[in-house]
């Protein structure tokens, strides 16, 4: 009896809390400090060598998005298109950073963080080689699209990783770095780019995103899966204990995935206010950013007289902005939100509201229309 009680806990621990072997699911050791199977009770070290990978590929994603840009005069020549035509190249880039977390970051959910990153980055290497071997400038848009919906997910996943390795009121930090990341990129893709596309072709930048992310995704490959659900069945089948038993059919579980796990986060970004909001002013300010990559030829190349590499270097200062914005985050985080933070009389961390964290966007609304 004591047997079966156990495999039973064990299957509903495994959809929901998290308890491991048989002595643990009687004790709930799970949540206890000491726990080293729970990747919250990692040390700091620990959780560092996780966060930072997922952020160098992030930056190493959205550089190659605007890497290619000063080598867009190149592709004019070479390929006998128009200024307009040829910042294709960038702007399906961008469509695919969109596109690509719709399907692949839900089934992190499912599968877990580091399969994503593991399997997804490789195909991004192998279509950005494309896009620089192609001798046809279709060719050089599919792949650079294609690139771009292969390296996309872990823009998303980032955050659930963030989520998995820290409670909710310690993520301020950690999460300010994942979301500086895919903003510092595209201020480091131009500056790569323009040595590149000076004193070699635009092939060129293509190849440097691919070092770039060769390097990112050498730092992903030590790293352990975090995903609390991934970890209990893992150690449940090293257990030898049952799988839970599925509760229903196939075809049903492809429905429910389908509705679920794809099409939820779009029904979220037209039926929460908030979701949509937030979509919004994201895709706002990603727009200004992504529009300097035209504005800016026009200003320092026609109006300065700049060359490419030198024009690339004007994207340090949108960079010096990104670190000094993450500086801001982080300080406020300390100073202000952490010490709203409230125990009950159990020393359990009493829940916020969410609007707390609002200071920094806040501050950013501001300074945004300023700059």
């Amino acid at each position: 009896m004591e047997g079966s009680w156990v495999c039973a806990e064990i299957e509903r621990q495994l959809k929901g809390s998290v308890v491991f072997t048989e002595k643990e699911v009687l004790t709930g050791r799970w949540d206890e400090p000491d726990c080293e199977e729970n990747p919250r009770n990692w040390s700091t070290m620990k959780k560092i060598f996780h966060v930072a990978p997922v952020a160098l590929l992030c930056l190493s994603v959205t550089a190659g998005s605007s890497m290619i840009t000063p080598g867009i005069f190149q592709i004019e020549e070479k390929f006998h298109v128009s200024e307009t035509v040829a910042l294709l190249s960038l702007s399906m880039y961008v469509l695919g950073l969109a596109l690509g977390p719709l399907i692949a970051a839900p089934l992190s959910e499912t599968w877990g963080r580091i399969i994503v990153y593991r399997t997804t980055m490789p195909i991004y290497i192998l279509f950005i080689l494309g896009a620089g071997y192609t001798n046809s400038f279709a060719g050089l848009i599919i792949c650079r699209l294609f690139a771009a919906l292969a390296g996309a997910p872990c823009l998303a996943v980032g955050a659930g990783t963030v989520a998995d390795l820290f409670a909710p009121h310690r993520m301020g930090t950690a999460g300010a770095f994942i979301v500086m990341a895919p903003f510092l990129g595209p201020c480091i893709g131009p500056v790569i780019g323009g040595f590149a596309a000076s004193f070699e072709s635009y092939r060129w930048t293509q190849w440097c995103t691919i070092f770039l992310a060769l390097l990112a995704y050498a730092t992903v490959l030590p790293t352990h899966e975090t995903h609390r659900l991934v970890l209990l069945k893992k150690r449940a089948k090293e257990l030898d204990l049952p799988p839970p038993v599925p509760k229903i059919p196939t075809k049903e579980a492809i429905h429910l995935l389908l509705t679920i796990t794809i099409f939820r986060p779009v029904c979220m970004l037209f039926y929460e206010p908030i979701v949509l909001l937030f979509s919004l002013y994201n895709a706002f300010t990603f727009s200004i950013l992504f529009a300097f990559f035209e504005a800016f030829p026009y200003v320092f190349m026609g109006v300065y007289h700049f060359n490419i590499w030198q024009y690339g270097l004007t994207f340090l200062a949108i960079g010096g902005g990104v670190l000094l914005g993450v500086v801001v985050a982080i300080i406020i985080d300390q100073t202000v939100y952490q010490k709203k933070v409230e125990y009950d009389d159990a020393g359990e961390v009493i829940p916020q509201a969410p609007e707390r964290r609002l200071f920094v966007a806040i501050i950013g609304a501001v300074c945004l229309p300023v700059g």
